[in-house]
């Protein structure tokens, strides 16, 4: 009974402990990166690249088939081994063994698997670059969440001073010294307020679920992160000069990469669709064998009467009959040989070489050289705008960076000023030197400065990560 009780305790703390867990952000990247549809089937893609690499290496192996029948022949049949007519039931029965090689076939095999090496790389390729979008969405929405409850935590805080206000108020309009209009005003500051805070909560559940479901975790009401530690922590990208962030992004992004290899793809389906010019050369190889159960008829000398003397002409002056002297055959019946016996009387070996000259194929060969010189230098275009995108791209994420940058500075200093004016207004207030509609706007001028600045702070934070991760740094190694 007590072993009982304690793997039901063990079991209920477990289950506690995991509905209290709080996701990092590292956490939810790498489960992320673990479990999202669109990584999973990047992954099939790659692993389909490695079965086209398998298939293109196997072209350069010979081909190996055996064959065997076996068949059973009533009435008038060819005896497959005496090739001679026969009526009868007989089980015949054959085996063949067939190897083939291609000696030269204008180079297609080795451009091949050339082909398949790079479009494995391709799709390597296309998968970081998925990862690399992938933890930038989960960094976003993180932030997101981090963001809403920095909202709420300021809502909650300074509804926590209106209701110390609420309580100032009513102990002075009771002794006179104010009029119940001020605390009319700040109660239906404390009603904006209380109405505020229910919305904050709504985003801080909405943006949980949001994440939640980006991750694919189904079990929203426990779903938590860790909302504190992360502040703005920059790798010194924001004193490097946009050419330098270009430069390395250039060499290191995936979109780039992806479209090099289908450059590199495209110059390799030319070469192949060329190569269909070219003679082809094989090599055969072949060996059979039959078997048969049916007997045979076979003509062997008479032992007893060897031979017979028979007319085989007239003289022609005398009229003399003329005699001759032949073996004297009986036709006898043979049963089949043995099996292995026949295995190996009746095989056979044939061997040599195919040559095949490409004269003309209804303009096939053309057509398809056109199709992929036209597939060429499509790619090039994606090539070139690619770099182009990338540069407008990062010129953008410079711009976007240095801007929150300098709107989260320009926050700080607002909120300085604001509190400032908030302090003075309370102040004023707490010695009656001015009313609460004053005290409050005062107030509400304060708290959205607080907001303002929470939002430009992880505005920065995910701009400047975006930044860093155009410069090479893998999503994996973002430090916030």
């Amino acid at each position: 009974m007590k072993k009982t009780v304690s793997i039901l305790i063990v079991l209920i703390t477990i289950s506690l402990q995991a509905q209290n867990k709080k996701w990092t952000l590292i956490e939810c990247v790498q489960y992320a990166l673990e479990n999202n549809i669109s990584v999973k089937q990047s992954e099939l893609d790659l692993e389909s690249a490695d079965i086209e690499m398998l298939t293109a290496k196997g072209n350069f192996l010979p081909s190996l088939n055996a064959g065997a029948g076996v068949s059973e022949n009533t009435g008038l049949s060819f005896n497959p081994v005496t090739n001679n007519a026969q009526t009868t039931t007989f089980l015949s029965a054959s085996g063949s063994v067939n190897v083939g090689y291609t000696i030269f076939d204008g180079l297609r095999n080795i451009r091949t698997l050339q082909r398949a090496e790079i479009s494995k790389l391709a799709s390597q390729y296309r998968l970081d670059k998925m990862k690399d979008d992938i933890s930038l969405f989960v960094a976003n929405g993180y932030l997101q969440v981090i963001l809403n409850k920095a909202n709420l935590e300021v809502l909650k805080s300074q509804n926590e001073v209106t209701n110390e206000q609420i309580q100032r108020t009513e102990q002075l309009v009771e002794a006179g010294s104010l009029p119940r209009g001020d605390l009319l005003e700040i109660q239906a500051t404390d009603a904006s307020e209380k109405q505020s805070i229910i919305n904050a909560e709504n985003s801080v559940q909405i943006s949980l679920i949001s994440l939640a479901q980006l991750l694919l975790i189904k079990d929203y009401e426990n779903f938590d992160i860790e909302d504190e530690g992360y502040d703005i922590i920059d790798a010194g990208i924001s004193n490097k000069d946009v050419s330098e962030i270009l430069a390395q992004a250039k060499e290191t992004r995936s979109e780039i990469k992806i479209a090099e290899q289908n450059v590199a793809l495209a110059e390799k389906d030319l070469q192949i669709a060329r190569g269909a010019n070219l003679p082809t050369l094989s090599a055969f190889f072949g060996y059979n064998t039959r078997y048969a159960n049916t007997t045979s008829f076979t003509q062997q000398v008479d032992p007893d009467n060897p031979t017979i003397t028979q007319p085989i002409g007239v003289v022609e002056a005398t009229g003399q009959t003329v005699v001759g002297t032949f073996p004297n055959t009986i036709v006898q019946e043979v049963s089949a040989d043995p099996f292995v016996d026949q295995l190996y009387q009746n095989d056979g070996i044939g061997y040599g070489l195919n040559l095949n000259i490409p004269i003309f194929n209804g303009f096939a060969t053309k057509a398809s050289v056109k199709r992929n010189k036209i597939n060429l230098e499509r790619s090039k275009f994606q090539l070139e705008q690619a770099e182009l995108d990338l540069e407008s791209t990062v010129y953008q994420a410079y711009v976007d960076a240095k801007g929150a940058l300098k709107s989260y500075e320009a926050a700080q200093l607002a909120l300085e000023s604001q509190q400032l004016a908030y302090d003075y207004a309370k102040e004023r207030y707490d010695v009656g030197l001015t009313n609460a509609f004053d005290f409050s706007q005062s107030k509400l001028r304060y708290d959205n400065a607080r907001i303002e600045l929470n939002r430009s702070k992880y505005d920065y934070i995910f701009k400047l990560k975006v930044l860093e991760l155009y410069f090479g740094i893998p999503a994996t190694e973002l430090k916030f």
